[in-house]
């Protein structure tokens, strides 16, 4: 009995201790670390399904939550709820395994790259060839097996045909019967039809190879033809195999040729361009070329050299023949905009305007009149979420029959974003979304429903399906945290910060997960700093991991936007008109960073700063031209913006012959001798964005002067160190660094 006993006990004692352990576990998560912090468990945060919008108002759904044997193609029907599945998969990549009789078939994706309006059919583009999934039937087409590559193919609207690019022109096919168009001919190394050159694919299209444009009867194509010929030539160094080798980029620099682009349409069948009769030394960019709903005209946006300035042409599709039809001006410079939409009474159009100060819509007659302003206040609209930052697109649905606008803004907060609605006479103006957060929109065809990815700075995202009524008609995935329960990350605190002329300025705290108010932190501010570029954001931040990294070590991370950054208005983006990077990013940044020195709990003594690409600038600018910071990391940054492209560079500062002063005193180059601090720069050797120019001028500028300095060249690697092992070695190297400095 006494074995028994004393058994029994010893089992209760054990059980006791896993319990109290588990409880500790519960209470104590792991911290993450530099070697956790690409555990796949921080992905399910974001994960959430794929949705896409069809013409007859139904989506297509794809829930990448569900483990990959039961994921599958869906179609939801908003009015019912009811979701069916689209496709067999089995059967489907059966079909495409046919296609390749000689050996193994290459990977696929069981998601498209593109559906057509139907929903009928998926396009794939395939080590450069292209197929398409017959999506009722499970059978893949293979539409080209050719030597050269296919690129930026594109669904005709009727979905019967595709067009693409090869060989730097633009060609056409039939998918039923494989028949296919060559449209242009003229194509070369300087010659691209159809695809677009390095500035406009990064500064005007956001990242898009967007060249050509169906006409909404799938019979013709509206496309840009560039001449590259005279744009300056950039070198990058291989290192491989044992002789280098030089590539080579089309880059255009502040103040030198830009690529001449012009507008043509081409009729399917045709042997001849009808080009677009805007007089070519009217315009220095044409920024937005699309279709009139009656099909027999285009629009065309262009913008002279300075940005100051945009003109909106209707062409002819037949005879070419342009008719000017509105200018609007700004006297910085004029942002890259998608707002724009011809209502079908063919009496009027919405356009969006800053011409207030503020992004807002406004409607004009076919004639370009001005009929009323639709949005108004202190306050401007903004993009929805998802592409490139600098590309605005604000308004989510029009409902025509209702006259009803949908538009993102932040009318409630410049670190939030919110669905509202409005009539076409600009009255009634009511918000939809509700909480506090941000709201990223797409919303259907007829503008009665809507996908709502909703997030906050402590929430991961959640979609829902909602009524434009605003209310909810299904939830289609909830917050999942994953990892961030999983090591305990801790989420940062949204703070308003007043600088020197009150102005609050948006900032965000991170704190080490065993903070002690009675401790003195060091502190990492993260900075960007471009125009309406903010960091701030009421929104799930999947860079806390790595800002816990830090705390984990000892750090506070900080962000904090200049007034400039925060996308509020026009008029405080052009604060920065001719002068930048100066005073206005200097002056917000070092009032935020004085502030958060006089909080308890943080050193004076041991502020570090750190930014890539624009807040790799305004890191250098930060430890040259104050005195605030111990220690700073640069990446990817332009020290003069002499050295970048003419779009984005001039749109701020113009050209020497316009602002020599401005480029000459608010050059980085010129304060290399002032660096104070330790300074880590990093550069990727064929960064085709910022080039490695920009830090070479530097080095050079801080060796003349003596000032030690710290520097990381990562071989090959473009504008962000992406690759796996540069990343995890990225990483290393930062923490390293502040560990020896801060």
């Amino acid at each position: 009995m006494r074995i028994r006993s004393l058994f029994a006990v010893l089992v209760l004692a054990v059980l006791s201790l896993v319990s109290a352990g588990n409880q500790i576990y519960a209470q104590e998560p792991v911290k993450v670390t530099l070697e956790t912090m690409n555990d796949p468990s921080f992905g399910q945060a974001a994960s959430l399904p794929r949705t896409w919008w069809l013409d007859d108002n139904t989506a297509i759904i794809y829930d990448v939550r569900k483990p990959d044997s039961l994921r599958v193609l869906e179609r939801l029907d908003p009015t019912t709820g009811k979701r069916s599945p689209l496709l067999n998969w089995s059967v489907a990549s059966t079909s495409f395994a046919k296609l390749f009789t000689e050996g193994k078939p290459p990977r696929l994706s069981p998601v498209p790259s593109a559906f057509t309006h139907s929903g009928k059919c998926g396009l794939y583009v395939i080590n450069g060839d292209i197929f398409v999934l017959d999506i009722p039937n499970a059978t893949f087409i293979r539409l080209t097996n050719t030597p050269e590559e296919e690129k930026s193919a594109e669904f005709s609207p009727d979905g019967t045909k595709i067009a693409f690019v090869r060989g730097k022109n633009l060609f056409a096919c039939d998918i039923a019967t494989k028949k296919e168009w060559q449209l242009t001919s003229d194509g070369s190394e300087t010659i691209l039809n159809g695809t677009l050159s390095w500035v406009y694919w990064e500064e005007i299209f956001g990242r898009r190879d967007i060249g050509y444009w169906w006409s909404g009867d799938s019979k013709a194509i509206a496309y840009l033809q560039t001449d590259e010929s005279e744009v300056s030539i950039q070198h990058y160094v291989n290192i491989d195999p044992w002789t280098p080798t030089v590539r080579t980029q089309r880059y255009p620099k502040v103040g030198e040729k830009n690529p001449a682009v012009r507008v043509g349409v081409i009729e399917l069948g045709a042997q001849q361009t009808t080009w677009a009769s805007v007089d070519r030394g009217s315009y220095e960019y044409v920024i937005r070329v699309g279709w009139l709903p009656d099909n027999k005209r285009l629009f065309v946006e262009t913008e002279n050299r300075l940005q100051t300035q945009l003109d909106l042409y209707f062409v002819d599709r037949q005879s070419g023949n342009a008719q000017f039809v509105l200018k609007d001006t700004d006297e910085g410079w004029m942002n890259m905009s998608e707002d724009l939409y011809f209502l079908k009474d063919g009496k009027h159009f919405l356009m969006a305007s800053e011409r207030d100060g503020y992004d807002h819509l406004y409607r004009f007659s076919m004639k370009g009149e001005l009929v009323n302003q639709i949005t108004k206040g202190d306050w401007a609209m903004c993009s929805s979420g998802g592409g490139a930052f600098w590309i605005k697109r604000a308004v989510t649905g029009i409902d025509e029959d209702g006259e009803w606008v949908y538009f993102t803004s932040l009318e409630k907060s410049s670190v939030e974003r919110h669905l509202y609605r409005v009539r076409f006479d600009g009255k009634k103006m009511e918000r939809l979304t509700t909480g506090d957060g941000t709201h990223s929109i797409t919303m259907s065809p007829d503008a009665k429903f809507y996908f709502d990815r909703f997030s906050t700075i402590s929430t991961p995202p959640s979609l829902t399906l909602c009524d434009t009524k605003g209310k909810v008609k299904m939830t289609l995935a909830t917050p999942e945290y994953g990892g961030f329960n999983k090591f305990g990350i801790q989420y940062a605190e949204i703070v308003w910060i007043p600088a020197r002329d009150g102005f609050k300025l948006p900032a965000s705290i991170t704190k080490p997960r065993d903070f002690d108010l009675t401790k003195k932190y060091p502190v990492i501010v993260e900075v960007y700093g471009g125009p309406s570029a903010p960091t701030v954001s009421n929104s799930f931040q999947y860079g806390a991991v790595w800002d816990n990294v830090l705390g984990n070590n000892g750090y506070i991370c900080a962000k904090i936007d200049n007034r400039a950054a925060t996308a509020i208005s026009k008029k405080l983006e052009n604060l920065l008109l001719n002068r930048s990077p100066g005073e206005i990013e200097l002056n917000d940044l070092v009032d935020g960073v004085r502030w958060l020195k006089q909080l308890p709990y943080v050193d004076p003594d041991r502020i570090g700063l750190t930014g890539w690409s624009g807040g790799g600038t305004n890191t250098v600018l930060g430890m040259t031209r104050s005195t605030e910071f111990k220690a700073g990391i640069a990446g990817g940054t332009v020290t003069d913006f002499r050295f970048y492209d003419s779009k984005w560079g001039e749109a701020v500062m113009k050209t020497e012959k316009e602002n020599l002063k401005g480029f000459e005193e608010n050059s980085l180059l010129k304060y290399a001798k002032d660096l104070h601090g330790r300074l880590l720069l990093i550069h990727g050797s064929h960064d085709d964005n910022v080039h490695i120019q920009n830090i070479w001028r530097f080095i050079n500028e801080l060796i003349k002067a003596n000032k030690l300095f710290e520097l990381m060249v990562y071989p090959l690697r473009g504008h962000g160190v992406g690759d796996p092992a540069g990343s995890r070695h990225l990483r290393n190297l930062e923490l390293d660094f502040w560990k020896r400095n801060l």
